[in-house]
């Protein structure tokens, strides 16, 4: 009898375990995973999160490099044109510096005060050349870097929770858009070499409401 009291009290331990792992494995999947509270933070404006961030800093940098370049491009194009160009941009790129400083300011991010390392050594490329060669390089290094920032633009613009950096994003594409424009002008842009647009994902399938009296 002694044994059959020992055997049974193991079997309830046993059990009571097995009720404790699944206790522990339902809480482990039902609960959501924590949220990092220091991805976004709050501002009078809406969350400001890391791409909200992100986006202010890599206008700032395109700035930094086109501004520059246009200056450039006035010493150094064959091309009327191109000139005329880059001196637009340059121009127009000194007006959403302002704004991107401005926005940085009120949401408290801190700006970089020079071009990033890719920038540079297109600045230094462009620097090196004239004529005919820096016309063409200056209109394809230029259209290539704005359609990048083009699709950060766009990203955050759709999906941000702050309004102002929502009413930065659209400005900012409304310049990006124009000086996709110009550039293309030139006539010397090689679409070929620009990154394909990437493919799209299958579309789920379509349901549809069954007939009324249908089973």
């Amino acid at each position: 009898m002694p044994s059959t009291k020992r055997r049974l009290w193991r079997g309830e331990l046993l059990l009571l375990g097995g009720f404790v792992v699944a206790a522990a494995v339902t809480i482990v999947v039902v609960l959501p995973p924590s949220v990092d509270s220091a991805a976004a933070t709050q501002t009078p404006s809406g969350p400001l999160t890391a791409a909200d961030r992100d986006l202010l800093v890599k206008v700032r940098q395109a700035g930094l490099w086109e501004m520059p370049a246009g200056e450039y491009a006035r010493t150094r194009a064959d091309s009327q044109r191109v000139k005329q160009v880059g001196k637009q941009i340059m121009e127009e790129h000194s007006r959403l510096d302002l704004m991107t400083r401005q926005t940085a300011k009120k949401l408290g991010v801190a700006l970089p005060d020079e071009p990033n390392a890719d920038q540079q050594s297109w600045m230094a490329q462009l620097a090196a050349e004239s004529g005919p060669a820096f016309d063409k390089d200056y209109a394809n290094l230029l259209r290539a870097a704005h359609g990048k920032v083009f699709s950060t633009l766009a990203a955050v613009r759709a999906g941000t929770r702050n309004s102002e950096i929502r009413k930065f994003a659209q400005e900012g594409i409304n310049f990006v858009m124009r000086h996709m424009t110009y550039l293309e002008s030139t006539g010397m842009v090689d679409h070929d070499e620009l990154p394909e647009a990437p493919t799209p994902s299958p579309a789920p399938p379509l349901t549809f409401p069954p007939k009324k009296g249908s089973r």
